[in-house]
């Protein structure tokens, strides 16, 4: 039998509402409450698993959720962009900025290219063993469309045509040829 996977992105922080690049920061404690409420409408879950990020252990919990830490969940590095809104670093490096929104190769930033998360959450689905057939992951948007690029076999240009709000859901199952979608819920 093949793997559910439903990831879900982190409840709300500052940086969400900020459009910033993230630091480590915690939950808005609101976002806690709709992370709560969402706890729900999960269906079976036989393991979970999170990113090692504040937010997405938080989100994890709120969810209910007693969530193992996977390194390969972890968000996009954003080098030394982060805690900075993308308003001040378009301000101040717009060039950089333009460079990184276009190919997917760059990394201005120092951090991680968006090509190289991709490859990241490539290995990481591929590697998911059949231990347990309903898996909820907790992490990032743009882990979120990465993982909806892997299994679409997309060209990494759409990863920036994907628009991932705070507690939004995948779901993928795994068959013999990779992934496929299930569905996308804002």
């Amino acid at each position: 039998m093949g793997v559910i996977l439903t990831l879900i992105s982190h409840a709300a922080t500052v940086a969400t509402r900020q459009a910033a690049f993230p630091l480590d920061e915690p939950l808005e404690q609101r976002a806690q409450g709709q992370a709560a409420a969402l706890a729900g409408q999960l269906r079976r879950v036989d393991r979970a698993i999170t990113s090692p990020a504040l937010r997405a252990r938080q989100t994890a919990a709120a969810l209910g959720l007693q969530a193992s830490v996977v390194s390969e969940l972890r968000d996009l590095d954003c080098g030394r962009w982060a805690g900075r809104t993308l308003a001040d670093v378009t301000s101040s490096n717009p060039d950089d900025v333009l460079a990184w929104t276009r190919d997917c190769t760059a990394k201005p930033h120092g951090g991680e290219s968006v090509t190289e998360l991709i490859e990241r959450t490539a290995r990481w689905l591929e590697a998911i063993g059949p231990g347990a057939a309903r898996t909820v992951a907790v992490t990032h948007p743009a882990t979120l469309r990465a993982a909806l690029i892997v299994a679409l076999r997309a060209e990494a240009a759409a990863f920036w045509r994907i628009d991932v709000a705070p507690l939004c859901r995948l779901r993928l199952r795994s068959n013999a040829g990779g992934w496929t979608l299930l569905s996308f819920e804002p």
